[in-house]
């Protein structure tokens, strides 16, 4: 099959938990769906299937109340009210991505901006919104129409970052997790301990993880999570006016 055939095949439909279901082990997530606004699916009949073969989803939430950079993005248009009233402007102005999900062999071809871009309208609301780990390394979003913001480096990566050089341990070896566990076995016991206090600390935020044991694996995980910033992404609907 050529890129332009397959294309052509594809049809975007309304899409049910079914069809999130069939995909789900190829989301980095991967766990059961939960409570969803909408899921729409990308269908095509092939040469090797009976019938249409569901080959994209995305699933489309209701908004989280609190979310830091939806403020910056949004000029501060839904701070200032009470929980209620604010709970009450999310859900009816925005809709939230929460999952996108191409099946591998249909990989490189923009049917993940497609399905973003094809649908964000369907929603009928003014605002689209989606939060992405791997934003700046696939960014499907910005493809789609939908405009990046990103934020600062937590306050605990802050922290961490700032205990290694504590210790010697500068900005510019963090990239290099053999480097950075050679330099810890290299320390005092006093040294040691606090370093390792600090990364305990710093994976309390990363459920299973949080009990990890010291060693390299360790230390490769905490580095990968250093330099993540959160990414927001937003899309203003021209034909659903916000109220005032």
């Amino acid at each position: 099959m050529g890129t332009c055939s397959v294309v052509r095949k594809l049809e975007i439909v309304r899409g049910v938990r079914g069809d999130y279901e069939k995909l789900s082990r190829y989301h980095y997530r991967g766990e059961r769906l939960g409570v969803y606004a909408a899921v729409f699916a990308l269908r095509g009949k092939f040469r090797t299937a009976a019938r249409l073969e569901t080959v994209g989803v995305i699933v489309y939430t209701m908004p989280v109340v609190g979310c830091e950079l939806r403020d910056v993005a949004t000029d501060g248009f839904f701070s200032g009210y009470d929980k209620a009233t604010r709970l009450a402007l999310l859900n009816k102005n925005v809709r939230c991505i929460s999952r996108v999900v191409i099946e591998p062999r249909f990989r490189g071809l923009g049917l993940a901006a497609r399905l973003v871009r094809e649908t964000m309208g369907l929603m009928d609301v003014a605002i689209v919104e989606a939060m992405a780990v791997m934003g700046r390394v696939n960014p499907f979003f910005e493809r789609a129409g939908m405009r990046r913001y990103e934020g600062a480096l937590s306050a605990r990566c802050v922290r961490l970052r700032e205990a290694f050089g504590a210790v010697g341990i500068k900005a510019g070896e963090l990239v290099d997790a053999a480097a950075v566990e050679k330099k810890i076995e290299g320390l005092g016991r006093a040294e040691r301990g606090f370093v390792d206090d600090e990364m305990r600390r710093f994976l309390r935020s990363y459920g299973k993880r949080r009990g990890m044991k010291g060693g390299i694996e360790r230390v490769r995980y905490v580095l990968g999570k250093l330099t993540e910033r959160p990414t927001y992404y937003l899309w203003r609907n021209e034909g659903a006016k916000l109220p005032l």
